[in-house]
Order: C-alpha cells, then sequence, then structure tokens
C-alpha cells in the first residue's frame, strides 16, 4: 500500500499539469496492471493493498482520460453527443406511446401471433 500512494503522489502532478501529454501506451497498460493488482490483493485478503492498487490504477485511467494527446474522453463526447441522447429518448418515449401493451409486442413460442406492420 505504500508503494501506491507514492505513485498516487508522483502521478498527481501529471493529472494536473494541463500540458501534460502521457501516451495511451503508457497508460492503458499501467491502469490494467492497476486493476489487476487490486483483484489479486483482494482475493489474497489484502484489503489495504488491493485498495491501493485500485486507487494507482483509478490514478492512471484519470491520466488515461484527460492527459492523452489523442484525448479518449473528448472524442466518445464528440461522438456520442447530446443529439444521440434525444434520439434514443425520442425513440424511448415512441414505444412507450404504442398502444399495444407490453406483452402484445413480443411473439410467444406456444402460440403463433400474426405480424404487425409498422
Amino acid at each position: 500500500m505504500v508503494g501506491s500512494t507514492l505513485s498516487i503522489l508522483f502521478l498527481a502532478p501529471t493529472l494536473r499539469d494541463a500540458s501534460a501529454r502521457v501516451p495511451l501506451g503508457t497508460s492503458i497498460p499501467s491502469m490494467g496492471i492497476g486493476m489487476v493488482y487490486g483483484t489479486t490483493f483482494l482475493t489474497l485478503g489484502m484489503t489495504f493493498s488491493a485498495l491501493g492498487a485500485y486507487a494507482a490504477g483509478s490514478m492512471w485511467s484519470l491520466i488515461a482520460a484527460f492527459r492523452s494527446p489523442q484525448r479518449p474522453i473528448q472524442q466518445l463526447l464528440r461522438l456520442t453527443g447530446l443529439s444521440l441522447f434525444a434520439r434514443d429518448l425520442r425513440r424511448w418515449v415512441d414505444r412507450r406511446r404504442d398502444d399495444r401493451r407490453l406483452g402484445e409486442q413480443y411473439v410467444s413460442a406456444e402460440q403463433p401471433s400474426a405480424v404487425h406492420a409498422d
């Protein structure tokens, strides 16, 4: 746990520095290793070591999200913006407004039903 705490202290300036650029090839494997160590420690009953490893892995995931030159978070938000959410919400509301009951929308294996044309 002491080692994980030290790594968090050493990584904090990187996360705070807006001009820092850490390649995903560095941050993603480090994040994965921290999470695997955390799970391993947890299965061995070493709770504090697991928490430290999970915290270090989480710190690396934040660095991957916010300090990568590729900025995966910005790309994700750009691709799945508010318009996609609005379309999904509209589709969900339209299905709820359908005059058929929810059970009638599914085909039963016991009795065949007529196919509804949309």
